[in-house]
């Protein structure tokens, strides 16, 4: 079924191995500007909410390419090289180049819908009268807010200028997508949980995907993890791979 083999990390593909470095040099940009200028290049290209003053579409792409801590690039990058080498291999540069983006483009609009979501469930409790212009006062200054280290006293606005307001960064919902798409080509290699818990891949995605739904359901907004961008981009992964599938232009069976 596969043509490929890795030796350590002389073996990185191209587009992983560009990939990789576009997020390293982005993470040293971003601590570099933030700790000569205090800068912080997340509220320029970190993803926004759609009605908040800080949206703009690029953040759709940009987004992937930060991170909040040396921890969230180094886990991400692990498994970006992980499983992304050995995809490009089985796939080549052009489609794994294409399957990545998507599923994190795809992540960030699972994030803004489910947002969106949050956000009438919470406007709905507030006065009919005021809502529209509460949510427009959140939107135009909210963000300002936040960068203060402050919010608002009242819990309702509060919530709703977090969920309005916060930034999402990191690879991860395409990350998330090449873990479904190697549960999917590979359902039966095994993967070691903790380095000493032989999983296989189908059984891992599962259970990976279980937990995310989880805690996104039961975790509240201040949780600072896009549980549903995690789950965006595995469901991009699946329809993607799916759509090839039906559309008969995949080299693998399902």
């Amino acid at each position: 079924m596969s043509n490929f083999s890795l030796s350590g990390f002389s073996a990185i593909p191209p587009v992983v191995k560009n990939l990789l470095l576009l997020n390293v040099v982005a993470f040293i940009i971003d601590i570099a500007l933030r700790s000569m200028y205090g800068y912080d290049v997340s509220e320029l290209l970190g993803l926004h909410y759609i009605s908040s003053a800080g949206f703009k579409p690029v953040q759709l792409v940009s987004y992937m390419f930060l991170h909040a801590s040396i921890g969230h690039l180094f886990f991400n990058m692990f498994a970006l090289w992980m499983f992304g080498s050995i995809l490009e291999q089985f796939w080549g540069p052009k489609r794994f180049f294409i399957f990545y983006m998507v599923c994190g483009i795809g992540a960030g609009i699972v994030q803004i819908a489910v947002a969106y979501i949050r956000i009438r469930s919470l406007a709905a409790q507030l006065p009919p009268d005021q809502a529209a212009e509460i949510l427009q006062l959140l939107s135009r200054e909210g963000g300002a807010v936040l960068m203060r280290g402050q919010n608002y006293a009242q819990p309702l606005w509060g919530q709703l200028n977090l969920i309005i307001n916060s930034v999402t960064i990191g690879a991860s919902g395409a990350i998330f997508g090449l873990l479904m798409a190697f549960g999917m080509l590979f359902p039966n290699s095994y993967l070691y949980i903790f380095f000493a818990i032989p999983i296989q891949a189908k059984y891992f995605v599962i259970l990976y995907g279980a937990i995310e739904l989880f805690s996104g359901v039961s975790n509240s907004v201040t949780d600072n993890v896009a549980h549903f961008a995690h789950l965006g981009g595995m469901l991009f992964g699946f329809a993607m791979i799916i759509w090839w599938r039906y559309k008969g232009k995949g080299r693998y069976e399902l």
